[in-house]
């Protein structure tokens, strides 16, 4: 039970921030870039299984260490800044290495956006499962 807790909070945390983002700070850069790429209205289905996969992975990989060996919050945020990297790094530097119009802009812009998001929900996850205990 703790641990379906800690991923259903950093799940919502991670979706909150992923919702703001691709509202108001990173679509703007992607209608600037690659509009000709982008649909009308996102696919939803694809869209969760990327959350729910991804979140697995940020918790088994820091939160549940985290917890297990009473790290540091700052702990925390240098694991998830790392598999941030990673997951939103391999999809920027693929995109950019094959795809027509994506810029270093773009990914200087949403690399950085899913490090945040990686960073802020596995803190926020750890900070309220140590609250709680």
């Amino acid at each position: 039970m703790t641990y379906l807790f800690l991923y259903l909070v950093t799940f919502v945390v991670f979706l909150g921030i992923d919702f703001l983002g691709l509202g108001v700070v990173v679509k703007p850069f992607f209608e600037k870039h690659v509009s000709y790429l982008l649909l009308d209205s996102p696919r939803l289905v694809p869209a969760f299984f990327f959350y729910a996969f991804y979140v697995v992975g940020l918790v088994w990989f820091v939160s549940v260490p985290a917890l297990a060996g009473d790290k540091s919050l700052w702990w925390v945020a240098g694991n998830a800044a790392i598999i941030g990297a990673i997951g939103f790094g391999t999809y920027e530097f693929t995109s950019l290495a094959v795809t027509k119009g994506w810029s270093w802009e773009l990914v200087a812009v949403d690399l950085t956006w899913g490090i945040v998001m990686t960073v802020s929900s596995a803190v926020a996850g750890v900070a309220v499962m140590r609250a709680f205990s």
